[in-house]
């Protein structure tokens, strides 16, 4: 049972997104833009390669809150800054620590970091337990 006092920790999540991801989630959401598909356009616009999807990455802070709380419908909310690229094939590490606790209800603010670089910050989940 994952602690929820004010100042701890929920557990980490963390994934390596494989090299086809963007491509798979391309698919799912109907989002084909180029940076996220095509290596040499990415590369041409100034980018490292392909990078993910922003709302992939948010997925991966959504499924840390539902993981610790005990299920999609603990999450009532989720808030997020997009602060960075993420990459494929590199660790993404989601962190979270419990802002506000009470009355069956709680705060979590969590990061998501990759090759340590934040790449979502200061997103705010509201679960109710």
């Amino acid at each position: 049972m994952t602690d929820f006092s004010v100042g701890a920790q929920i557990p980490e999540v963390r994934v390596t997104p494989d090299k086809y991801l963007t491509n798979r989630y391309a698919g799912a959401s109907g989002d084909f833009n180029p940076i996220h598909i095509d290596e040499e356009f990415a590369k041409a616009v100034g980018l490292p390669g392909r990078i993910l999807h922003g709302l992939w990455t948010m997925a991966q802070v959504a499924r840390a809150q539902t993981d610790a709380a005990g299920g999609p419908q603990t999450l009532k909310r989720l808030s997020v800054q997009f602060r960075g690229m993420g990459v494929p094939e590199q660790e993404v590490i989601v962190r979270g620590t419990v802002l506000e606790a009470g009355d069956g209800r709680v705060l979590v603010d969590t990061v998501a970091e990759q090759a340590d670089k934040q790449i979502i910050r200061n997103a705010q989940a509201e679960l109710k337990l």
